[in-house]
C-alpha cells in the first residue's frame, strides 16, 4: 500500500507539469527553479498525501469549463442576461448602457440581431429565432468586446 501511495504522489508531482489548464474564480500560480504550484479556491479535495514535511492535495480541476456561459473581456463592466434558456424575450441588464452595442450570433457565426442598448434593461424579442445556441457580444464605442454571453433558445 505504501508503494502505491508513493507512486501516486510521484505521478501527481512529476506527471502533471503541463497536464491541465484551470479556469477558476479565485487562485494563483507560483513558479521558481525548484518547481511550481497552482491553486484554486472552491475545488473539492479528493486525496491528501504527506511525508511529514511536505503535503500534496489533489482536487478536481475543471478544464475549459465555462460555468455560466460568460466571458469577461472587461472585468469592470457589469452586465447580465436573463432568462437563459429563453423562449420569447431575452433581457440584457447593464447599468452602464450608453454607447454599448450588442450583436447576437447563431452557432455558425451569422449575425441574427444587432442594435444598441437603449436602457438599463433592454428586452429582445426572440420568438422568431430557431431553437438552438446563440451568443451575444457586447461592444463598447470603440468596437472592443466587453462581454460575451452564451445562451440557449427554446421552442
Amino acid at each position: 500500500m505504501k508503494r502505491y501511495q508513493i507512486l501516486v504522489v510521484y505521478l501527481l508531482v512529476f506527471g502533471s507539469v503541463n497536464a491541465q489548464e484551470v479556469i477558476s474564480t479565485q487562485g494563483d500560480s507560483y513558479m521558481n527553479v525548484n518547481g511550481s504550484i497552482d491553486f484554486t479556491i472552491g475545488e473539492t479535495i479528493i486525496a491528501t498525501g504527506t511525508d511529514g514535511f511536505n503535503d500534496i492535495t489533489q482536487g478536481f480541476h475543471q478544464t475549459n469549463w465555462n460555468f455560466v456561459g460568460i466571458e469577461d473581456h472587461d472585468l469592470s463592466y457589469q452586465a447580465t442576461i436573463y432568462p437563459n434558456p429563453t423562449e420569447d424575450v431575452l433581457n440584457i441588464k447593464a447599468p452602464v448602457f450608453n454607447n454599448v452595442q450588442y450583436i447576437m450570433y447563431d452557432v455558425s457565426g451569422k449575425i441574427v440581431m444587432k442594435n444598441i442598448l437603449r436602457a438599463e434593461v433592454t428586452s429582445l424579442e426572440v420568438t422568431g429565432l430557431a431553437s438552438g445556441q446563440y451568443s451575444i457580444v457586447l461592444y463598447d464605442q470603440n468596437e472592443t468586446k466587453i462581454k460575451l454571453f452564451k445562451l440557449i433558445k427554446l421552442q
